[in-house]
């Protein structure tokens, strides 16, 4: 799991909106760092977050800052080991923040805000990634039924959606049943444009999209963690536009 993720933001609207990382939050020796990205100056509309003023700033802290802070569940709540074991982590060894901010997204309903790291090669060299299933709150019903009747490893088909009004860039996520496919939701847009990178240029055997746990009783955001594993292709690097470089490492 990498020590670093990536903090996105939406403008504009819900339907009409646009994505893009605006800093980089990193687990350090004694703490964390948090730095903004070139795209929090090319984001229409971005504004620096409350505490972190300065675009051109590295921020420092021992403890999580609260902006972050505040999207993980308190180990209070009663709902707490489940939210854990919905992301695949052991409540019993409570994992680091940035891996549970890396697989949730710090996702909140209407939110503008979201978190998401970088993929990895593997120890096979091989692209390796797990996320939760978008969109289903959106999904027909018959969609939302054959979530509810998947099982653990069920293969599942990832499509570029180049006809979807909302986003053109989307890579759709589909069951393969008899009769029929069933769109049942969609890659994280962050995931996006790499994954179609990968279905464009993996041999399609070699990418491997499967459910790794299905949360019956979590909320829509929770309910499906699929896990990704592709061919890692000759010169591919993820999360490579200049818009994820930190500004202060800009010449």
């Amino acid at each position: 799991m990498s020590n670093a993720i990536f903090v996105a933001w939406r403008s504009g609207g819900n339907a009409d909106g646009h994505w893009g990382p605006v800093g980089k939050l990193e687990r350090i020796e004694d703490g964390f760092r948090f730095r903004y990205t070139l795209g929090a100056k090319r984001l229409a509309g971005f504004h620096p977050f409350p505490g972190m003023n300065r675009l051109n700033e590295v921020y420092e802290s021992r403890e999580l800052f609260p902006l972050f802070a505040n999207r993980l569940l308190d180990s209070s709540r009663p709902e707490y080991r489940s939210f854990l074991e919905w992301g695949g982590f052991d409540p019993d060894l409570p994992p680091d923040p940035i891996a549970v901010l890396g697989v949730t997204g710090g996702r909140r309903e209407t939110d503008q805000l979201e978190l998401f790291p970088s993929p990895m090669p593997d120890g096979e060299h091989c692209y390796l990634t797990k996320f939760f299933l978008h969109g289903l709150r959106w999904s027909p019903e018959s969609a939302i039924l054959r979530v509810g009747k998947l099982k653990p490893s069920e293969w599942l088909g990832l499509i570029p959606d180049v006809c979807n009004p909302h986003d053109p860039g989307a890579v759709a996520v589909r069951t393969q049943d008899e009769g029929g496919r069933y769109i049942i939701g969609y890659v994280p847009r962050y995931l996006a444009p790499d994954v179609r990178k990968l279905c464009l240029n993996c041999d399609p055997k070699l990418l491997d999209c499967r459910v790794e746990r299905l949360n019956p009783n979590a909320p829509p955001q929770f309910r499906l963690l699929c896990r990704l594993r592709a061919c890692w292709p000759e010169g591919f690097e993820p999360c490579s536009d200049e818009t994820y470089q930190p500004i202060n490492e800009m010449k």
